[in-house]
């Protein structure tokens, strides 16, 4: 392995399975779709379903209920429901920094800092961070009470004079991650990036010329684009053929049905969608040719993923409340777009269907992976990120910090799967909102809330959850149920909290609702 290597990883928010060029999509990425080209696509990477626990397991490389995050930032009175980072867990940035790396976190945090919970990331192992504490904002005059901005722990405000003027999210983070690196560099240290971008969440927000450039682009409808990502995902490898494709929800309209006045107004949502994805491939590149100019890009190991899959919230009219380049607008894609950008998979955010849990990986490290281009086909999980980075840094996983016992890593690093070599686990785990899954192998059992029935999938066969074996295999189902409610045990998924666990209110395919929390 070359000499320690820098490590960036960027964490997007709420962006669908087929959303760049390189997983299927027509949005221009051309910035990532070159990393993939340059380096590893991986197409059975996986999430949580959800902002926060997605932000827990990968920071600490357990799942997300061990480190206290098992939903959102409330605390619902149970161990596995704290709604911040418990002191049980070690960050990354923790984990790293008696390794002799510069650690800096810029963006969206969303794992407890605020509600009187307190985690930060300068509390949490990070030596440079500029980091809202959750998300739902873009622009610099944001007046909302979700817009704070804390550098290197001090609270400033958006017209603080070590902030560009006139700053979009987007391109803020990537200011302070190029000037961080750059910090790191004077030091003579190998350095951890945790880029939080909260593009494409909602509000969708983007600069009107940005937003005008697709204008048009998606009067085709989400039937006909959908078609079309299918094709290109099929001949880039990203999935199998003989998957069958999963059915529009029956509350998504046929395109054709909608009259042109509704094909305008859901063109212009899904235009600025487009533009929030494109304008994050942009800042992307500008990161990367910093490293470039600054020598340190071929020893750099980028690692791009999502924190789960397309959005439904809003229902399938989505919605479009004021001008979407100016703060105070409020638009979400809805249901109608989320069943495009979750491209061919079945559900969305919230669900343990492979919409909600997929997302896309990229690796790129010239200097460490001789393969260019090619597909990792490895079921793995952001759990997996946390024993990456203390492989490729040298690190040592404590077993006790700050007086605490620390639960061993649940994860497996990813280092070995960059020569195409398996992973070798017993099974896969996911619980939010009560839906519950587990994987082992090619079999996948699933569920839709707590009381919902298991069901059962083949995914080498079947990833789009269209053919359910539990009744042809009721003995598997047994066997994976059971080691389900070990690990629930085991996790701290149980006890539940009193309330929530339907499965998003979920008893029909829309996962319509609301986001009900500070921006996940």
């Amino acid at each position: 392995m070359p000499a320690k290597p820098n490590i960036v990883v960027i964490l997007v928010d709420d962006m669908g399975f087929s959303d760049l060029g390189c997983y299927g999509s027509e949005i221009p990425t051309p910035n990532l779709d070159a990393l993939a080209a340059d380096g590893l696509k991986y197409t059975q990477f996986y999430n949580t379903a959800r902002c926060c626990p997605t932000r827990a397991a990968l920071l600490t490389g357990l799942y997300s209920h061990e480190a206290g995050m098992g939903n959102m930032t409330h605390n619902e009175g149970t161990p596995g429901y704290l709604g911040h980072l418990n002191d049980s867990c070690v960050t990354i940035a923790e984990a790293l920094n008696p390794a002799g790396y510069f650690t800096a976190q810029v963006g969206k945090w969303h794992v407890g800092q605020t509600g009187g919970r307190g985690v930060t990331p300068w509390g949490r192992g990070f030596q440079r961070s500029l980091n809202a504490p959750g998300g739902g904002f873009y622009f610099s005059d944001s007046t909302t009470k979700k817009t704070e901005l804390y550098l290197n722990g001090e609270k400033i405000a958006n017209n603080d004079p070590r902030l560009p003027a006139k700053w979009y999210t987007t391109d803020l983070w990537t200011i302070y991650a190029n000037k961080f690196i750059d910090e790191a560099i004077a030091e003579k240290k190998p350095f951890f990036l945790y880029l939080c971008e909260n593009a494409p969440h909602f509000p969708l927000q983007a600069p009107a010329d940005e937003i005008a450039k697709f204008r048009g682009k998606y009067k085709a409808g989400w039937d006909k684009l959908r078609e079309a990502r299918h094709a290109k995902q099929i001949q880039l490898g990203v999935v199998d053929s003989a998957w069958p494709v999963s059915p529009r929800a029956d509350a998504v309209s046929a395109w054709d049905k909608l009259s042109p006045k509704q094909q305008d107004r859901f063109d212009h949502i899904m235009a600025v969608y487009a533009a929030c994805v494109a304008h994050m491939d942009k800042a992307v590149g500008e990161m990367v040719s910093h490293l470039k100019e600054k020598g340190v890009f071929n020893n750099t190991v980028i690692m791009f993923m999502s924190d789960n899959g397309g959005n439904a919230e809003s229902g399938p009219e989505g919605r479009s409340k004021g001008d979407p380049s100016i703060w105070n607008s409020n638009w979400f894609c809805g249901e109608s777009w989320a069943f495009l950008q979750n491209t061919p998979l079945r559900r969305y955010k919230h669900y343990t269907m492979e919409g909600g849990i997929s997302t896309p990986l990229i690796v790129h490290w010239p200097a460490g992976i001789s393969a260019k281009g090619e597909l990792r086909k490895q079921p793995s999980h952001v759990i997996d990120i946390m024993p990456t980075c203390v492989e490729l840094a040298g690190a040592t996983y404590p077993k006790e910090f700050k007086g605490k016992a620390i639960p061993p890593m649940e994860g497996r690093s990813l280092v070995g799967s960059f020569n195409n070599q398996p992973i070798n686990r017993e099974a896969i785990y996911w619980e939010h909102d009560g839906n519950g899954a587990i994987r082992v192998g090619d079999m996948k059992l699933v569920r839709i809330g707590r009381e919902g029935q298991w069901e059962l999938y083949d995914m080498a066969k079947d990833r789009t959850e269209l053919h359910d074996l539990a009744s042809a295999m009721p003995e598997e189902v047994k066997t994976l149920a059971a080691k389900w409610e070990e690990w629930a045990l085991r996790t701290h998924v149980k006890p539940y909290p009193k309330h929530g666990g339907k499965g998003k209110k979920g008893k029909k395919d829309t996962g319509g609702e609301e986001e009900v929390d500070d921006g996940g």
